[in-house]
């Protein structure tokens, strides 16, 4: 039992994450819905492929039974991450996926206990934001003897994908949290605070990211604000399913993704610490892949687990040419 398997392989981001998977010589399996789409694809890479619905528990089942590792990359989560990490549960696969929405963690957060149990791992955002951050807020942790507040904000440079444009809409919410005394807690969307990427100190707005449980997690740390800045072509107005695919090429290559970090110790001092990385969702597929790979090897933890604090905080910088920096 020493296969990954990619659910949602055809996908945007499933596609990229499968090619670096085979670049990496892991053993790999692809998974979704549509055969036709399925066959092209695990033909263009030499691997095998296996066709089933989410709403097919007996088929669900049949479809992991040889698998040690699952990685969900197919979108919204809402529809697909309880399926599939029950699924995982049931048959004693490691679970990991792409998401970017907070209803995933809760889940793995419910789920721990059982997962322990079981000797299975629930890794949700095993790419993305949250391999980003949680490897910034290490990195930056480790200059601090008393963190007691971070503030974290990611630039999103470039469009989106149609896939995390409808995850972005099925997902909007009126509140905006924060972490305080650590618990989550509604706060005002209007605090607007300014980063620098790099470049000189931006206006960035908060936003409720999953870093929010998957920073506290890791760090312990009690207050945890989360921001984003967006350039480029933003946040898409219309019907979204007209969107293309994705980011070309071309355009990911002209838009890099920052991150930037600001940790507050007990006495009120602040240190921050720049990353700086490739286009999110080439990253996010490279990570997810990675994260597979290491996986598959041993590098497992039952429980709920996070890029982070399972790999080290070193993580996004084993990830294309990302680097940190401190400011």
């Amino acid at each position: 039992m020493t296969k990954l398997m990619i659910y949602g392989a055809t996908g945007y981001t499933g596609r990229m994450a499968a090619k670096h998977a085979k670049a990496a010589s892991t053993s790999l399996v692809l998974a979704g819905r549509s055969e036709a789409t399925l066959s092209r694809l695990a033909a263009e890479l030499g691997v095998e492929y296996r066709v089933f619905n989410l709403g097919d528990t007996a088929g669900i089942d049949n479809g992991v039974a040889d698998i040690s590792v699952l990685l969900n990359c197919a979108g919204p989560f809402l529809r697909t991450a309880e399926v599939l990490m029950r699924a995982s549960l049931r048959n004693g696969v490691h679970y990991l996926d792409t998401a970017a929405e907070l209803d995933s963690y809760h889940l793995a957060e419910d789920l721990d206990d059982e997962a322990k149990a079981a000797g299975i791992m629930l890794m949700p955002g095993g790419g993305g934001s949250v391999a980003m951050l949680g490897s910034l807020a290490g990195h930056a942790l480790g200059r601090v003897r008393a963190p007691r507040k971070i503030g974290i904000a990611l630039h999103v440079a470039g469009g989106l994908s149609r896939g995390s444009a409808i995850s972005a809409m099925e997902n909007v919410t009126t509140q905006t949290f924060a972490r305080l005394d650590g618990k989550l807690v509604s706060t005002p969307a209007e605090g607007i605070r300014k980063f620098d990427f790099g470049k000189g100190e931006v206006d960035c707005f908060p936003v409720t990211l999953p870093d929010l449980i998957t920073i506290w997690r890791s760090t312990g740390v009690p207050d945890i604000e989360t921001f984003v800045h967006v350039t480029g072509d933003g946040f898409p107005q219309g019907d979204v399913s007209l969107l293309p695919d994705g980011p070309s090429e071309e355009d990911r290559l002209a838009n890099r993704y920052q991150a930037a970090v600001e940790v507050t110790d007990a006495e009120g001092h602040v240190i921050r610490s720049l990353l700086d990385t490739v286009n999110g969702y080439t990253f996010t597929a490279m990570a997810a892949a990675e994260a597979g790979r290491r996986v598959l090897a041993g590098e497992v933890r039952p429980g709920f687990q996070t890029p982070a604090a399972l790999f080290g905080s070193g993580f996004a910088q084993t990830i294309a040419d990302t680097t940190i920096t401190d400011i």
